[in-house]
């Protein structure tokens, strides 16, 4: 797509204090919006049902190895991907791959009403269908645009993912409580269906106002090289690579150490006994509950009023540090004082910073590579590196737990990991990322 000098229309206008939305952009950006929308919004229906099966079901120690099992999975799923990426056109790519996920709910459904048990597989199924399927939409969304429209769209998409997924989790609460868990599989495969059929329209509407060079590439194959194999011979891409990990390992890490100070505090609070397991589950659920509403919020105004402008000004790569040293501070205030209101709200800055500013910031590093490096180096970080590193950071809490380290031991931990996590982000900035590029790009094309 192009821009030209004209004055703005009425809807990018209303668009500005969110994006900076040019002439003939603010059709395909809106369109691209509902589909992260909409694709959020299954991804949480599917999710709310996955804890019911996995409960209801006597499976949630499966909890405590899917990330393992999921990451077993990803080795052969993710080269499958990328083989049949190199034999169809991206809006194929795209479309037929939601399909596929969409046509897993019929089986699921079917399988349930037949009486078969379906929680561990469906566990693992979602935590897969969560990785690759969002993955491969920002994927598409990257080759969209160019790398100066992305940086000023993305957070208006985002916009939509943030939203989809508050509206997702509501309204799964609503179909579960009438109809029941299966109802949510089949509401989310039909918005899986409309995902798919967006895609085409987006397209078609993007490519109608690109250059020819432009459309000319949207209909070619990637090339043959695999996703792995794109990470292992490019150092941008392993640094992208590098920087996932990290920045998973330190937050679920924080997950547990959370989670660990909500237990040890119940139980200070209210005794360990079974007489005060109510009292205990009351003040869990409240914390969470708290952590989740403040997380949501935070993130969603983040989204819309700051991390345009936070790209404006500082750029994609310098918007890098900023998650990294609110973490860093954060760890290290709970070495010297570590209490549950801290933890509380370093979570809570964590985490809404993640979901708003840190995942776009993500994805617009991708602007700048390959198409190849788009879809396939792209699906194996954000499915199995990310997985990858879930796995690290059980394997620190089973070795910390056997240590018999405290909260404070597990947050020295974490600000080593910060540490590297800086060095990697530092790496990024002076890393150029044409050397993601692995073949030559045609003048104008992206």
């Amino acid at each position: 797509m192009t821009s030209d000098n004209r004055p703005k229309a009425a809807i990018e206008r209303l668009l500005s204090p969110i994006a900076d939305v040019h002439r003939k952009e603010a059709g395909s950006a809106l369109l691209m919006t509902l589909l992260m929308f909409l694709l959020l919004a299954a991804y949480y229906m599917l999710k709310t049902a996955r804890e019911v099966f996995i409960l209801t079901e006597g499976g949630a120690e499966v909890k405590s190895y899917s990330s393992a099992g999921q990451a077993v999975l990803l080795l052969f799923l993710v080269p499958a991907y990328g083989a049949f990426a190199s034999r169809v056109s991206r809006v194929r790519l795209v479309s037929w791959v939601t399909l596929f996920f969409a046509s897993n709910l019929v089986l699921f459904v079917l399988a349930i009403r037949a009486g078969l048990q379906v929680g561990i597989v469906y566990f693992l199924w979602v935590g897969i269908f969560n990785l690759m399927a969002i993955a491969q939409f920002w994927a598409f969304a990257t080759d969209l645009y160019t790398k100066e429209q992305g940086k000023r769209l993305f957070p208006l998409i985002g916009v939509g993912s943030s939203l989809g997924a508050w509206v997702g989790s509501v309204r799964a609460g609503d179909i579960l409580e009438m109809t029941g868990p299966t109802r949510l599989l089949i509401a989310a495969g039909a918005v899986l269906v409309v995902c798919a059929f967006l895609v085409r329209v987006i397209e078609r509407i993007t490519v109608r106002d690109a250059s020819p060079a432009d459309a000319a590439v949207a209909d070619q194959p990637l090339g043959k090289e695999g996703g792995f194999e794109l990470i292992r011979k490019h150092r941008y891409l392993l640094l992208i690579a590098g920087l996932t990990v990290l920045l998973n390992v330190v937050n679920t890490s924080g997950e547990y150490l959370f989670g660990r100070y909500i237990v040890e505090h119940a139980n200070a609070q209210f005794g360990s006994g079974p007489e005060a397991a109510a009292a205990r589950e009351r003040f869990v659920g409240a914390s969470y509950s708290r952590l989740f509403s403040t997380v949501n919020l935070i993130g969603f105004l983040l989204q819309m009023f700051v991390v345009s402008r936070v790209f404006k000004f500082l750029g994609v790569g310098k918007s890098l540090f900023i998650h990294p040293l609110v973490a860093f501070v954060g760890y290290l205030m709970m070495l010297r004082a570590p209490s549950i209101q801290l933890m509380g709200w370093l979570k809570v800055a964590d985490n809404s910073i993640d979901y708003s500013l840190g995942n776009t910031t993500k994805q617009a590093l991708w602007l700048p590579t390959s198409r190849e490096a788009k879809y396939k180096a792209k699906q194996a970080v954000d499915s199995f590196f990310v997985r990858g590193g879930d796995v690290i950071q059980a394997g620190i809490v089973f070795m910390g737990e056997r240590l018999l380290l405290t909260v404070p031991g597990f947050a020295a931990i974490n600000l080593v990991l910060v540490g590297a996590w800086l060095a990697v982000v530092g790496l990024l900035n002076v890393t150029p990322a044409s050397s993601a590029e692995t073949v030559p790009v045609a003048p104008g094309a992206r």
